[in-house]
């Protein structure tokens, strides 16, 4: 092998070696498109989980326009408010407070 076929053969290896580089490493390379497909993972599952939230919002605000029982609760347990009827009673002592 001459001289001149040994320097473009080592001038081919190097030019791989770069490219192969430029594949893995580059901007749009390999790591980068790894990156991206967990960054896609993260997203998809934050968007589930919202839309299983706004889905339990939804049944939420159709069960307060309809559900008398449902409102009576959030009023209650909530909101702290007492029915026209209902007795209150304060141990001595208690130091319990609603918010």
């Amino acid at each position: 092998m001459t001289l001149r076929r040994k320097i473009i053969v080592a001038g081919a290896v190097v030019a791989l070696l770069n490219l192969m580089l430029l594949i893995v490493f580059g901007d749009n390379g390999l790591v980068e498109m790894h990156r991206l497909r967990e960054k896609e993972q993260t997203m998809v599952r934050q968007n589930e989980t919202l839309a299983r939230e706004n889905v339990s919002l939804y049944r939420t605000i159709g069960r307060l326009k309809s559900d008398p029982a449902f409102i009576e609760s959030v009023a209650r347990n909530e909101l702290g408010m007492i029915g026209k009827d209902d007795i209150i009673v304060i141990l001595p002592g208690s130091t319990r407070q609603r918010k």
